[in-house]
């Protein structure tokens, strides 16, 4: 049975998703910073597994970033996908100020653009600039 957790993803859970499909995690003390920092959290769990996450960063005002969402591979194509972008779409709106439009953006892989165009996403002429800054 799929639950549906709001502000519970822990570090721990974050880090073990974020290692079971991309690699090496982050630090325990970064992620829990993260955790922290976050506006939202979803989490789903079968029984007492955790099966898929994402996060919500943002300004509350003008801006929202769509952050590490996860399917676990076996959990993909089952609709979990869908609920997580739901929950965040969702937390958006209802924190949102009424009748105004609210930026909200994501990165995506090329093969998961389909997935998130569904929900009315679209690419833009932008190229995604990024650096991994080392802290001394």
């Amino acid at each position: 049975m799929l639950v549906v957790k709001h502000d519970e993803l822990t570090a721990e859970e974050f880090i073990y998703m974020w290692e079971s499909v991309w690699g090496a995690g982050p630090s325990l003390e970064q992620t829990r910073l993260a955790m922290d920092k976050t506006l939202y959290r979803v989490s789903i769990f079968d029984d007492d597994k955790i099966v898929a996450m994402a996060r919500v960063i943002g300004d509350m005002g003008l801006c929202y970033y769509i952050k590490d969402v996860i399917v676990l591979p076996e959990y993909q194509g089952k609709g979990i996908g869908r609920m997580l972008i739901a929950e965040l779409l969702k937390f958006i709106n209802d924190h949102g100020i009424p009748d105004t439009d609210i930026f909200i953006e994501l990165c995506a892989m090329p093969d998961k653009i389909p997935f998130y165009e569904k929900f009315g996403f679209s690419a833009n002429e932008a190229q995604r600039l990024r650096i991994m800054h080392h802290v001394d």
